[in-house]
């Protein structure tokens, strides 16, 4: 089965290196776009440019991957949008497919950061949890 990645990034030896890199997997579609469309349910690689440009909420935050500078404002944005895979242009190219394989593992599993999951999340309650401490014997 092959996925989407639509992929907005400015520096374009990065995107290429990026696109190269999925192009090697065969199971990833990669688009590039200069304004990437949130509507699409597919796995959104986008830099600090591209992230501006989405509408905030941002719909299932969970699929983009940002490429950062890693700047401590930026970071702190991305963590309130609910952005969880960041990934440098430093990094190897190999953790950003990590990043981006990751995110295409949340594609279709909506978790509790999206404001449209529409299902309820069950409380954990102490009574059902499998793991009981053990009591501790002094010697």
């Amino acid at each position: 089965m092959t996925q989407t990645v639509q992929l907005s990034i400015a520096d374009p030896v990065f995107a290429a290196a990026v696109r190269e890199a999925l192009g090697h997997t065969c199971a990833w579609h990669v688009e590039s776009m200069e304004r990437p469309d949130p509507s699409r349910h597919c796995v959104m690689v986008l830099d600090e440019a591209g992230l501006a440009g989405l509408p905030l909420p941002l719909f299932n935050p969970e699929r983009i991957v940002l490429v950062s500078r890693k700047n401590a404002e930026m970071l702190a944005e991305a963590w309130e949008a609910g952005i969880v895979s960041v990934v440098s242009d430093r990094d190897p190219i190999s953790t950003v497919l990590l990043a981006i394989m990751a995110a295409g593992l949340r594609v279709d599993k909506p978790s509790a950061i999206s404001p449209s999951t529409g299902g309820e999340i069950a409380p954990i309650s102490a009574r059902n949890r499998a793991f009981r401490p053990k009591s501790l014997k002094n010697a």
